[in-house]
């Protein structure tokens, strides 16, 4: 089937009334659908709209808590501890992101240690929230065990990924990635195309290097750059763990399913810039780094986030694609009959 090509706006809509025929508030649906679709405008399905029809799932199981903010108490003068209360993760994250903002601009520095909240999304775009108000964010988050240890044959770790944000021009400086080779989600579409992996990108549920995508589904992804990567993704989750009381492992649960609560953890670090700031001044060194002369005349020097930028700025003018099944699920969790002419506002 030819995947529908939607725009930013009919997305939008459509899915905050599924959300909202769920019991969530009209605010809070708004933030967790912008989160989806930002993904999708930015080429990252694998944290877009695929994810709406099992966060009404966790709703209606009561895995999910449809209004909550999250319970904030300060631990300190610049530690914001915050219980999610099985709130969306977007909307957890973005209250606390508000509160320790405003706080770093007395202290300097301020951090949010989140547990109990479900599925954040891409960090990137909280990354960039923060930098384009001139504050620096570092953020961490953990996920269920998906990533071989470096050596090992099956997954004992997440792909616990990091995202930088750093004030720039002509927008911010976003670096967001996951201590894995590729995502589950790319997986999948690898599967779903029925495309080969590239060999060293995941075993098998045996332990066995696999390049076929419907056995790595059971099995287990690499940590990217070898034994470094697997470092890294350990390191991150035992940081993240210490600070919010998180499960580990292969105890996290609940950013893929839809039977058990999501109890994985996530920090936000948020930092003052150097006084009078350096955007300028970091805005010219990238425009440098791109202006490398490139080894391939074809492919010409990008940093971290140009894609995504490019990508977003294509979408929001040609739209983006969206498989049938996916976007048929949506509208009929918002209540829109199949044979529909045109969504009903």
């Amino acid at each position: 089937m030819t995947a529908n090509l939607l725009s930013c706006q009919e997305a939008t809509e459509v899915s905050v009334r599924a959300l909202t025929r769920h019991g969530v508030s009209q605010e809070n649906a708004r933030i967790q659908t912008e989160q989806w679709v930002e993904a999708e405008l930015r080429g990252r399905a694998s944290h877009g709209l695929l994810r709406l029809p099992r966060i009404v799932e966790r709703l209606q199981k009561g895995l999910a808590h449809p209004l909550s903010h999250g319970v904030q108490q300060w631990r300190g003068s610049s530690l914001l501890d915050v219980d999610g209360e099985r709130g969306l993760g977007p909307v957890v994250a973005f209250a606390a992101l508000e509160k320790i903002s405003a706080r770093a601009k007395e202290t300097g520095l301020a951090a949010a240690m989140v547990r109990n909240s479900n599925h954040l999304g891409m960090l990137a775009l909280y990354a960039e929230r923060i930098a384009a108000q001139g504050q620096v964010l570092i953020a961490l988050s953990t996920s269920e065990a998906l990533v071989h240890p470096w050596g090992g044959k099956h997954a004992m770790l997440g792909t616990n990924p990091v995202a930088i944000g750093v004030p720039a021009s002509p927008h911010p400086f976003v670096f967001d990635m996951a201590t894995s080779a590729v995502s589950m989600g790319q997986i999948h579409d690898y599967a779903n195309q029925n495309r080969p992996l590239k060999p060293g990108w995941a075993l098998d549920a045996e332990g066995n290097p696999t390049t076929d995508a419907h056995a790595a589904k059971a099995g287990a992804i690499a940590p990217f750059g070898d034994a470094k990567g697997y470092a890294l993704g350990i390191a991150f989750e035992v940081l993240v763990s210490s600070l919010t009381a998180a499960a580990l492992g292969t105890d996290v649960r609940g950013t893929l399913d839809a039977e058990h609560v999501c109890n994985k953890g996530d920090v936000f670090i948020v930092l003052e810039s150097a006084p009078g700031g350096m955007a300028g001044q970091i805005s010219a060194y990238l425009d440098a780094v791109r202006a490398c002369e490139p080894a391939d005349p074809q492919r010409p020097v990008v940093v971290p986030g140009d894609r995504a930028q490019t990508q977003r700025e294509r979408s929001l003018h040609e739209g983006f694609a969206l498989a049938p099944d996916v976007w048929a699920r949506i509208r009929e969790l918002a209540g829109i009959s199949p044979d529909s002419a045109q969504d009903q506002k």
